[in-house]
């Protein structure tokens, strides 16, 4: 059986799933606090479905 690929997400959909201001996530980032990202040869951010939801556990974890 195929394993499942895991989906690209862009950082407004990053954005509208976690609910915070683009600006909040964007200081994150600045501060690598926020998810790792993958910079693609076309200059596009994209952020893997597991690493979005490894790092919310992260926080999940320490509150």
């Amino acid at each position: 059986m195929a394993k499942p690929r895991d989906e690209m997400l862009s950082i407004p959909q990053v954005i509208e799933e976690i609910g915070v201001p683009r600006a909040t996530f964007y200081r994150w980032r600045q501060l690598r606090k926020g998810p790792k990202a993958i910079k693609l040869p076309n200059g596009t951010v994209r952020i893997r479905r597991s690493e979005l939801e490894r790092w919310i556990e992260s926080w999940e974890e320490a509150a």
